[in-house]
């Protein structure tokens, strides 16, 4: 087995055709099926059915992925090594919530592994981030989420083994001017909010999808933009907003802006990674330090 090939092999698992593999490793889609092709007869059984559609793996194919991934890991590391390259970790953040919870996930990890670098990704797209996991320039990314299965909160999963591990709840909070007709009112139900404007974020954001679970079609969503601007246009009273307690608790402190006693499910901060990447040391000390501030 070559390295080139095992690459290529990955290559075609991840993208699901010969085609578009061979977009992502600027190959001619002949030199990814000769790749392929010789791989199989090294190892003398087949690795893909091929269909119309794309190229599905076999059970050998199933049984190959985590070899390859940690053959070329190791070839990765090899290669770090012989070049003096200090070692990183390449982690991915939502950027709503890379300012609040990255600099303890660094600071940890520096203690625990000094040398160590993180590589920070930060990014509003969430699929931008999975699909850096599963074609391998991020080595895990922090996101929110919901229930026990990846991308419960209502988001697209791409293709690809994909595990995680739940670091702590982020609160939400349903907030509203002062003066709100509903400020002080005592528990509410999303019922009693019919025909109030939900600002939210373009689809996608975490938080709409929350919103979207929690209220249905009972409210009426106003487009607003990002955090910052979702909360300015509710402190000036022109619609609610459902916000991580921590963007809001200046606001709330300062009386810009009240909690409406609605009850709001948490969301999961969430840690994503590649199945079998947790065998890698670097990211086992990265898992440690993501998790910590639940475990000690």
């Amino acid at each position: 087995m070559e390295l080139r090939q095992l690459r290529t092999f990955e290559a075609v698992l991840r993208h699901g055709t010969v085609t578009d593999a061979a977009d992502a490793l600027g190959l001619a889609p002949s030199s990814v099926s000769e790749q392929v092709r010789a791989l199989e007869r090294s190892l003398g059984v087949a690795l893909f059915v091929r269909r119309p559609g794309g190229m599905v793996p076999t059970e050998a194919g199933e049984r190959l992925r985590g070899w390859a991934r940690r053959l070329l890991g190791d070839a990765d590391a090899a290669r770090r090594d012989v070049l003096a390259v200090p070692a990183a970790v390449r982690l991915g953040a939502l950027e709503t919530i890379a300012a609040r919870y990255v600099p303890g996930v660094v600071a940890r990890l520096a203690a625990e592994r000094p040398g160590l670098d993180v590589v920070l990704s930060s990014s509003v797209s969430r699929t931008a981030l999975l699909d850096g996991i599963v074609g391998g320039t991020l080595d895990a990314a922090l996101l929110l989420d919901t229930g026990a299965a990846l991308g419960a909160l209502g988001y697209p999963v791409p293709t690809g083994a994909l595990e995680h591990v739940d670091v702590e709840p982020v609160p939400l909070v349903l907030v509203a001017a002062p003066g709100h007709r509903h400020a002080g009112r005592g528990a509410l139900s999303p019922t009693d909010l019919r025909g109030e404007r939900l600002l939210v974020n373009v689809p996608g954001c975490s938080f709409r999808y929350a919103g979207e679970r929690l209220f249905g079609d009972v409210v009426d969503r106003v487009e607003a933009g990002g955090v910052p601007v979702v909360r300015s246009w509710a402190a000036e009273g022109l619609g609610l907003a459902l916000l991580p307690e921590f963007a809001v608790a200046d606001d709330l402190a300062a009386g810009t802006l009240v909690r409406l006693e609605l009850d709001v499910p948490p969301l999961a901060l969430r840690l994503v990674f590649r199945s079998g990447a947790e065998t890698d040391d670097d990211l086992r000390a990265l898992l440690y330090a993501v998790v910590a501030p639940r475990t000690l």
